[in-house]
């Protein structure tokens, strides 16, 4: 994996983390693209690079940190049936990671859904005695927990399957996707914790020492991926957040529908892109 490599996924990393469009698909397939040999820390690394664009949401929305209690519990809410799923499918799910033929089915699927998408959750207007959720309750965090879930599958979009969780719940567009934001926190960094711990278990299983765990330059890589997916993210989430308020979904359906669409096309024709 070279600098390089590290810098072109990291761009894609933070520009794709928190819009309905799967960032680990469009990961997989850039990986594939740049003919990445995917070593044990290019799968690490695809992971640990989320933590730099989640934190963007920190800044972004630091003072909603400082809110009530009942913050962190409807997170801690909505985050508890990813970590049963991911606990029960674990081996499952790293296979899925493996096929770009998954993603390429479910950016086509999920696409045509968003287009759909704002038909089917029309905005609820004051003025006409509509009540729109800006917050969500205890059950409905947990109900876009369960959606959360359909993330699992490469392709379907952890960002999308949260936010339409939302919108069935009721919130608002721009509530939906930013719960969507805050839910990626500890969702994200469990699984990069997880990943890298049982990198460590491995690599500590043919007498590597913590202390030695990774390169000098193997750091130096998931220092960049990290800062770049987090000055990316940065500048991802203010302009999604404004777009999708104002506009809906159905532009992303269509970039889904075309890049699913094309993947799709290319492995039919023989392009392979599997084993890359």
């Amino acid at each position: 994996m070279t600098y390089w490599h590290a810098l072109l996924l990291a761009i894609v990393e933070g520009l794709t983390e928190f819009l309905p469009v799967s960032s680990t698909g469009h990961m997989i397939i850039a990986s594939r693209l740049l003919g990445m040999e995917m070593t044990p820390f290019a799968k690490l690394f695809l992971v640990v690079i989320q933590l730099g664009a989640i934190l963007s949401v920190l800044v972004v929305y630091w003072k909603r940190f400082f809110q009530s209690i009942d913050f962190y519990l409807k997170l801690l809410v909505a985050f508890l049936p990813i970590v049963v799923v991911g606990l029960l499918l674990k081996k499952h799910i790293d296979a899925l990671l493996e096929s770009v033929t998954t993603v390429g089915i479910m950016l086509l699927l999920g696409g045509v859904v968003l287009l759909f998408v704002d038909k089917w959750f029309p905005q609820e207007d004051p003025r006409e005695g509509g009540h729109p959720v800006t917050n969500p309750s205890f059950k409905e965090a947990l109900v876009i927990g369960l959606f959360q879930c359909l993330a699992v599958v490469p392709g379907v979009s952890r960002s999308a399957a949260t936010i339409i969780g939302g919108l069935t719940q009721r919130l608002t567009r721009r509530a939906a996707a930013e719960f969507a934001f805050f839910l990626a926190m500890p969702t994200m960094a469990a699984a990069a914790a997880k990943d890298i711990y049982d990198y460590y278990k491995e690599a500590h299983s043919h007498g590597t020492s913590l202390s030695h765990l990774f390169s000098g330059d193997e750091v130096k890589l998931l220092l960049l991926g990290n800062v770049v997916a987090f000055v990316v993210a940065l500048l991802a989430i203010r302009l999604f957040v404004g777009f999708v308020a104002k506009y809906g979904f159905r532009a992303f359906g269509i970039y889904r529908i075309i890049v699913g669409g094309l993947l799709l096309l290319m492995l039919g024709l023989g392009v392979n892109l599997e084993l890359v």
